[in-house]
């Protein structure tokens, strides 16, 4: 059987970590592994939490033939040490990583003795293929000749490039069944249906965004479900799982328009009672499009603007003007659909200038929800490598950097970070207040009592 993990969480960490989500890449490789017959689990730790004896033991009464591990920059440590877990306890046992940090970032892992083999990029053709190989007793020789896969032969680290899925609908639906659902933190503060899944619609991206590494995973282009498909899955979310909510993971939900209104005409024709939310950039919508989004059940657009400085923008290579910005937040306005922004700081080259004038925009947008996030630098991006090369960290950890410039230090981001939110939660208060002034408490309970509690 193939036993598929996710490792805890790290016990300190740069960074905060992300909810309790079901672990989806894993349960999309889960399930193209069951439609080719193979017996498939999946041990999620990184939601249990379990200490490593534990692990141990639950990995000694399964005896895997495969182990397969999904490994960001983040969780590297604990991936190694879950690698090495699996060895002590079943020997045989072939370990595989994949996910995030093995596509970056091969080599780092097959330098360590408990893995053996590496999946590159997307993984449920690469892994099938893989899993394939090693349960008829093919070597490293053969492994290593399959798109995606990274392994060592002689001693020498051997590298097959990986090939993106053409076409997604060949896909199954992700393998949901084999994850305790009701486990998973099933909510989300800006969608007022619960619980809410997630559910990923397509794969790669076109733009260049210097501190992005999504292209090195997923690649240049972007690939998608068909609408009908993206349909399908949420009535069998719906019908399977109770899902009233649906967080539509990828970062450029409404890049081809057209498709987009398809997905919400067949929502509308489906007569599906889901509310659901998405993450676009801004210069990727438009009134008529919001209008289609809002009438299918969208409550809330989530928009990284990253930054108010023209000149950080511009650094960033986002490609986005400010002013398409102002317009799209304007816009979801009108259409009644809320809106979330993140803003980035710590970027390598900011000053606190930048840094004031990112506050200012945010201000300026009246976002329902704004959230300040300092920068990590993560492998597989171009500021990563600017960070590295240039020495401008104070802290590496499993390969993520810290920024240091002269201009600041992690301690001044988590002070500026802190003013910058409770000015939020102030501003929010007053908006709360004003509404009252203007039309009375009983409005100002409809409209702006949740404004008291967001952006925080």
């Amino acid at each position: 059987m193939i036993l598929l993990m996710t490792a805890a969480a790290p016990l300190r960490s740069p960074w905060g970590m992300a909810g309790k989500l079901p672990p989806l890449g894993l349960a999309c490789v889960a399930a193209a592994l069951e439609k080719n017959d193979y017996k498939v689990e999946i041990y999620d730790n990184y939601l249990l939490n379990r200490p490593v004896e534990e692990v141990k033991a639950e990995i000694g009464k399964r005896a895997p033939e495969i182990v397969g591990l999904t490994c960001n920059s983040l969780s590297f440590g604990r991936v190694l040490e879950m690698a090495k877990a699996v060895k002590e306890v079943s020997p045989a046992s072939r370990v595989v990583v994949g996910g995030p940090h093995a596509s970056y970032m091969p080599q780092t892992l097959l330098d360590h003795a408990e893995i053996d083999y590496v999946v590159m990029g997307e993984g449920e053709q690469a892994m099938t293929r893989l899993g394939s190989s090693l349960l008829k007793g093919e070597g490293a020789a053969a492994a290593g000749m399959i798109p995606g896969v990274a392994c060592r032969i002689n001693g020498k680290t051997v590298k097959s490039p990986p090939q993106f899925i053409a076409d997604l609908d060949t896909l199954p639906f992700p393998a949901r069944h084999l994850l305790p659902m009701r486990m998973y933190s099933r909510e989300l503060s800006y969608l007022s249906a619960k619980p809410v899944d997630t559910m990923s619609v397509h794969r790669g991206c076109p733009y260049r965004c210097a501190y992005c590494e999504t292209r090195e995973l997923w690649g240049s282009a972007c690939r998608a479900f068909s609408p009908q498909r993206v349909i399908d899955e949420v009535k069998h979310m719906m019908e399977t799982y109770g899902t009233r909510g649906i967080y539509f993971i990828g970062d450029n939900f409404t890049i081809n328009r057209n498709r987009t209104a398809e997905i919400c005409e067949l929502i509308k024709q489906s007569r599906l009672d889901v509310r659901w939310t998405c993450e676009t950039r801004a210069d990727l919508i438009s009134k008529e499009l919001l209008g289609e989004m809002k009438l299918a059940g969208c409550e809330t657009i989530f928009f990284g603007v990253e930054s108010g400085s023209p000149r950080i923008q511009e650094k960033l290579n986002k490609g986005l003007d400010l002013a398409d910005v102002e317009r799209a937040f304007d816009l979801c306005r009108q259409a009644g659909i809320q809106t979330v922004t993140s803003f980035m700081l710590g970027i390598p080259g900011e000053t606190v200038s930048d840094m004031n004038q990112s506050f200012e925009f945010a201000q300026k947008l009246k976002s329902d929800w704004c959230q300040f996030n300092i920068y990590i630098a993560c492998p597989g991006s171009q500021l990563y490598d600017e960070v590295v090369n240039k020495h401008l960290y104070d802290e590496f950890y499993d390969y993520l950097a810290r920024v240091k410039t002269p201009e600041f230090d992690y301690d001044m981001l988590i002070k500026i970070q802190r003013d910058f939110q409770s000015k939020c939660r102030k501003s929010n208060t007053q908006n709360f207040k004003r509404v009252v002034r203007q039309q009375g408490l009983g409005s100002a309970i409809k409209k702006g009592v949740s404004l008291v509690f967001r952006r925080s």
